[in-house]
């Protein structure tokens, strides 16, 4: 079958020998057009399997170089939104900062205009029950007049009758006569009176109406500036509660133990308290305690921010190099889960703290060199890895912001970064989600 083979390759490919000299010999290799088609096929699928890896790896780099340059440039736009959602941030926090002081002020106004109008309130009523006393007094004196009157007539008709004349016993009359004077003296009197208190009545009326108008004034403006500052609450709250709960922190629980511990001065926010709850019992009133409760819970919530870990671990510059979850081995081992976030800085740049606690654990630990534990409320735990210096010890309370440590690239590393880690029970969870809730919110 081989010589066959060669007859009809030998049409195309002749047989070729290699001769090699020697000083004593001569020899040859013969090449038959066989061995010849086998060699050109294999050379030619060297080559070509040659430039397919070539261009594989090419391509590789490429990807990777487009990655990168994709990288950079999602790491600028999320840092660039970072800012606008700090600006935004600020500019809500000076915007309820003034709204609060404008409520204070307009409560106090409130307050003012509420003790005017109750000292206007106690002098109607005076002046109502004086003008009701008069009337009395009126009518008294009328129904006396009218006796008087009547008395007189009946004494001039038993004068006429008894002595035919109107002149006689003259003293008498002139007597009764004197007291009707005095009487219609004392009525004209009571009459101008009555007049003057009507008139006070009046201008009463009137300032009781423009009160009124200037309370419903100062309610709506109370009703606005109530909006506002409950928008605000609102929008400081809410993300930061949400991001918490999703991960299984009650945020009540971690309000409550802030607040069974709270020493400051002061003490938390109390409501309004009213000493006339029969006028100053009104949806104003309730409202203003539900808000003043709110500003509490916000107040409480900050200074729980400080005991779980919601800030940034790095203080300097840095980029985001790798996330949390399954990613591709650094050093070439295949896929493996990344149990927390790394940030690439120059050497040395300042750990922070990202919440109080206390130090379980700071020295060499295989795979993350240089390596603290901090053991904060809740169940949490945090972990910076990688650490060219340690600034703390076993045992020792830290608090939020504290230095800890340097960036380094000790243990397992490819170069300067901080390994971060958060862990709730010993479970490690996307540090990025109490980051972002906390950026948007403190």
């Amino acid at each position: 079958m081989q010589s066959w083979v060669n007859r009809k390759l030998s049409t195309y490919l002749t047989e070729q020998r290699v001769y090699i000299r020697t000083e004593d010999t001569t020899r040859y290799f013969r090449f038959s057009p066989l061995a010849q088609l086998l060699g050109g096929v294999s050379i030619a699928i060297f080559i070509c399997w040659t430039i397919i890896s070539s261009a594989a790896v090419m391509i590789n780099m490429v990807s990777s170089k487009s990655d990168a340059v994709q990288a950079d440039v999602m790491q600028a736009a999320y840092e660039t939104r970072l800012t606008e959602l700090t600006a935004e941030r600020d500019q809500r926090a000076l915007e309820a900062q003034t709204a609060q002081e404008r409520f204070y002020i307009s409560l106090e106004q409130v307050s003012i205009q509420q003790s005017e109008l109750l000292a206007l309130e106690e002098q109607r009523r005076e002046l109502a029950t004086g003008l009701k006393i008069m009337q009395r007094k009126l009518q008294k004196s009328i129904n006396e007049r009218d006796t008087a009157i009547a008395g007189t007539e009946e004494l001039r008709q038993q004068l006429q009758e008894a002595t035919g004349s109107l002149t006689t016993r003259q003293d008498a009359v002139s007597a009764v006569e004197n007291t009707l004077t005095f009487v219609s003296r004392e009525l004209q009197d009571l009459a101008a009176e009555h007049g003057a208190l009507s008139e006070a009545h009046d201008t009463l009326r009137a300032d009781v109406t423009e009160l009124a108008y200037d309370q419903e004034l100062m309610t709506q403006q109370g009703d606005f500036i109530f909006s506002r500052l409950e928008e605000a609450a609102e929008v400081t709250l809410r993300p930061l509660e949400t991001a918490l709960n999703r991960e299984g922190i009650n945020a009540e629980q971690l309000i409550d133990s802030v607040r069974q511990g709270y020493t400051g001065t002061g003490g938390p926010v109390m409501p309004l308290m009213f000493s006339r709850d029969d006028i100053f019992e009104d949806p104003f009133a309730r409202r203003a305690n539900t808000l003043l409760l709110e500003l509490d819970r916000v107040n409480l919530m900050k200074i729980a921010a400080q005991k779980v870990p919601l800030s940034n671990p790095v203080r300097g510059s840095y980029r985001w190099t790798s996330g949390f979850g399954y990613r591709r081995d650094p050093f070439g081992r295949g896929t493996r889960f990344h149990s927390g976030v790394d940030m690439a800085g120059p050497l040395g740049t300042p750990i922070v703290a990202a919440a109080d606690g206390v130090v379980t654990f700071a020295g060499w630990q295989s795979g993350y060199g240089r390596l603290i534990k901090i053991k904060h409320a809740q169940g949490f735990e945090t972990r910076y890895g990688h650490l060219t210096t340690i600034n703390v010890r076993q045992g020792e309370s830290v608090f939020k912001g504290d230095k800890i440590g340097g960036m380094g690239s000790t243990g397992r590393s490819t170069g300067v970064h901080l390994h971060y880690e958060i862990r709730i029970g010993g479970k490690p969870v996307n540090p990025m989600t109490y980051i972002k809730a906390a950026s948007n919110v403190f």
